[in-house]
């Protein structure tokens, strides 16, 4: 297994587990300034700003949402939920080279489960991670996070946490 494949499994095992711990402040830090976090509403979306979306943030609007859950404005979190999520199959299915000021980019597939218990309710999300990783003097950083629920064009009900 490459260095670059452990790396990448262990630091989207810390993302996820920082969101069950609701670390949701330090789940944002995982983030580079000019990231998106991308959540589309049909199969087989391949661009964000043709079709309409379940969610689709940049680094600003990211840090409205995490800043909602802080202020006690999350209604759809009244009472909270409560998470965990699996991470499996990572898969690093290409790269791009560092240039000039731009730093290596990971393109890397991973899939998902997540369950939720809230209001004596368990429900389950699943689908795709699709991550573009920058190699930075800190660490692994995301640029691009694209959550492919494996039901995005049915029910979902509430989805108010980050996935």
């Amino acid at each position: 297994m490459s260095t670059d494949l452990i790396a990448v499994e262990q630091f989207l095992y810390a993302e996820v587990d920082l969101l069950d711990r609701r670390e949701f402040e330090a789940w944002l830090e995982l983030f580079t300034d000019e990231c998106t976090y991308w959540i589309p509403a049909g199969v087989d979306d391949l661009d964000p700003t043709r079709r309409v979306s379940i969610v689709y943030d940049d680094r600003k609007l990211l840090t409205e949402r995490i800043w909602r859950f802080g202020s006690g404005l999350a209604y759809a979190q009244q009472p909270r939920s409560r998470t965990a999520h699996l991470v499996s199959n990572v898969q690093i299915v290409g790269h791009d080279e560092a240039t000039g000021t731009e730093p290596e980019i990971l393109h890397v597939h991973a899939k998902f489960l997540i369950s939720e218990f809230r209001r004596d309710a368990l429900s389950a999300h699943s689908g795709r991670y699709v991550y573009r990783l920058a190699k930075t003097d800190d660490g692994l950083r995301i640029r691009s996070k694209k959550v492919e629920l494996i039901n995005n064009d049915g029910r979902l009900g509430n989805l108010s946490l980050p996935m």
